[in-house]
């Protein structure tokens, strides 16, 4: 994902320090059934198609943009499918972040997926019994999505009973 201008901002000022940044990923199904992913122009690997909101932006609104930017595909979110902080992450210049990711389940509604930007160096439609090779992030954002019932999220380590005590 490309860096936006106001990290970039932080940046200047924060140096390489963890940022706690949100992110949004899109699981985007076709009629079909099948999945969009992009294989990323940085690392080569496939993913479900991601990014950071810019100030304001709503999450939905977020999944919507980078889906179009990315892969020139018109997408409708139809519900949040998954919450989860994931572990930080170091990149080669030594920035560091870590992500709140929030991840959408997507209906297509429209273009014809293509490299639509500087990111990919592929896109496409693949079924679900014909993935590439995904990271574990990836695929439980794929599994979450198509799981039938509430969000997915972590369950809380350390529950407080009804008389207020903490268990662990």
């Amino acid at each position: 994902m490309a860096t936006p201008d106001f990290i970039r901002n932080l940046r200047a000022t924060a140096g390489q320090q963890l940022l706690w940044l949100p992110g949004v990923a899109a699981v985007v199904l076709d009629d079909a059934g099948q999945v969009l992913l992009g294989r990323r122009a940085d690392t080569g690997r496939w993913t479900v198609i991601a990014g950071i909101p810019e100030p304001g932006e709503q999450p939905a609104d977020c999944a919507v943009r980078e889906v179009f930017e990315e892969t020139a595909v018109h997408c409708v979110p139809e519900r949040v499918a998954h919450v989860m902080a994931l572990p930080p992450h170091t990149y080669p210049n030594g920035d560091t972040c870590q992500f709140m990711d929030i991840t959408l389940l997507c209906r297509a509604v429209g273009g014809t997926a293509r490299v639509n930007d500087d990111e990919s160096l592929e896109v496409g439609w693949f079924a679900l019994d014909g993935l590439p090779e995904l990271a574990p992030h990836e695929r439980r954002r794929i599994e979450h999505a198509l799981a039938a019932g509430p969000t997915w999220f972590a369950p809380a380590q350390h529950a407080r009973s009804p008389h207020g005590s903490i268990k662990p």
